[in-house]
């Protein structure tokens, strides 16, 4: 039996099972001058990097309590996420009441946990008035996607003005997606001037940058991308729309929160990071947990500096917890989202 990796047990359960990890605050990144040349020297190992994401399972494991602990942590971290063209109000009234109690209150009495929420409620600019009429009273923020989300290739002027229109509606937190074009092309001024005035339109709504990673071919050109747009001041980086053929790998993640690493030595500014699309198994979210730890530290297992954009995974997770709880897994449908 694998032994459980003490990197992720130097913190009792309950302290990650609450967030109570050390909370320093730090200013929104600013964003610098483009660096051509930091750019143009940016390489991606990518048998390296995949050989390296290949053995994580393997040599991070944690059972029973420290398990359940963490994968409350990972409820906390969740951007609950309705992206459909059949959303309506009650849908999105619906996912924001289980945004506010996402685990049953029995559960939660059992592992001692109390006002766990998940990290936000990500929507369409239509459902942002809805979202942030039924979180009133909460902290929990609503994310908008916007600027011609998920192709982006709206007119310039109307995914501006989308991105307005969301912040008046009360979006707190706005996830904007790239021109592929300008990473497949190797343009990176255009991509940092797009990235620049999109980052000047949210004011003071944080802006994810979402670099649809499963369509810029290349480990290099992920992370080259995610150097730019961290230049031209995005909050986090982010994976995919989530309509991609690809979204969120451990490969691609590795390679994404190594180019914060690095933004952050050059430059003394953090930066979040999401990964999109594709968990929906409480086991991945404990991956991407271990490799955020591993690579970042604990500062990055907080709501501020993490989300996982996702819809069906918080289920997944109940489903764990429960089966710590009774010994036995529970039908999927008691762990409905909406």
């Amino acid at each position: 039996m694998r032994a459980e990796d003490p990197r992720l047990t130097t913190l009792s359960p309950e302290t990650a099972a609450t967030g109570l990890l050390p909370q320093l605050a730090h200013a929104r990144n600013p964003g610098m001058a483009l660096d051509l040349d930091w750019v143009a020297g940016v390489q991606a190992n990518t048998s390296a990097i995949e050989r390296r994401c290949a053995t994580l399972g393997g040599r991070r494991s944690v059972k029973k309590d420290w398990q359940a602990a963490w994968l409350l942590k990972a409820i906390s971290l969740i951007d609950l996420t309705t992206l459909s063209g059949d959303d309506t109000p009650g849908r999105v009234e619906r996912l924001c009441a289980k945004a506010r109690q996402p685990v049953r209150p029995d559960m939660l009495d059992a592992l001692g946990m109390t006002g766990l929420t998940v990290g936000a409620v990500c929507v369409y600019h239509d459902m942002v008035e809805t979202a942030v009429r039924c979180l009133e009273g909460t902290r929990i923020p609503v994310a908008a996607v916007s600027t011609g989300f998920p192709a982006g290739l709206s007119p310039w002027r109307l995914r501006i003005a989308e991105i307005g229109e969301s912040v008046k509606a009360g979006a707190k937190e706005i996830d904007i997606v790239i021109s592929r074009r300008h990473v497949l092309t190797g343009n990176w001024q255009a991509l940092y001037d797009e990235m620049r005035e999109m980052r000047a339109a949210c004011g003071e709504a944080h802006v994810k940058a979402i670099l649809a990673t499963g369509e810029l071919q290349t480990l290099r050109n992920v992370a080259r991308a995610s150097l730019v747009c961290m230049m031209a001041g995005a909050d986090f980086i982010k994976t995919s729309t989530g309509k991609e053929a690809v979204n969120a790998t451990l490969p691609v993640t590795l390679t994404m929160i190594r180019a914060i690493r690095d933004y952050q030595d050059r430059t003394g500014h953090k930066v979040g990071y999401k990964p999109a699309g594709g968990i929906s198994k409480a086991k991945d979210a404990l991956l991407y947990l271990a490799l955020m730890k591993d690579e970042l530290g604990a500062p990055w297992l907080q709501p501020d500096l993490m989300r996982f954009g996702a819809s069906s995974l918080l289920g997944d997770i109940e489903r764990q917890l429960e089966h710590h709880l009774t010994g036995a897994y529970s039908a999927g449908y008691r762990h409905a989202l909406a």
